[in-house]
């Protein structure tokens, strides 16, 4: 396979996103399963290291409050409407509560994989990564 052929192998990034592969190559995955989230240290495409630097993924942490915020408006509408209109506090934290720990581990995941992709201006997609890796030649 030519270098040419390999380039040309383009992969969208919104399905490489929820599937959790590597920004670079969008092969590799990040995670060592779907319902795991313990990440591998590089991607065994391409070889990205993951966490990049030292407190790489602090910033995450920013993503993963704004999902909790959309997480908590939500519920909090949902509860509203569902119970037509009940004032009782406990109900809204009964709901909300359990809601946000349910959904911590995809926000922890996901928080990682937006910083990656769209947050970190170094990291970009690489279409020549993207073939197979065992068709890749040495440059």
């Amino acid at each position: 396979m030519t270098q040419d052929s390999r380039s040309s192998k383009f992969i969208p990034a919104f399905p490489a996103m929820l599937k959790g592969k590597c920004p670079r190559c969008r092969q590799g995955n990040m995670f060592k399963s779907f319902f795991s989230n313990t990440m591998y240290e590089e991607c065994g495409h391409c070889g990205l290291t993951f966490e990049r630097n030292p407190g790489y993924f602090y910033t995450a942490m920013y993503v993963t409050y704004v999902f909790n915020v959309a997480e908590i408006v939500t519920l909090g509408i949902a509860t509203f409407v569902l119970s037509g209109g009940s004032d009782n506090p406990w109900l809204y934290v009964g709901i909300i509560i359990p809601g946000i720990l349910l959904l911590a581990p995809l926000n922890y995941r996901y928080s990682r994989i937006i910083q990656m992709y769209w947050l970190d201006p170094t990291l970009k997609y690489r279409p020549d990564l993207s073939g197979n890796k065992n068709d890749q030649t040495p440059a």
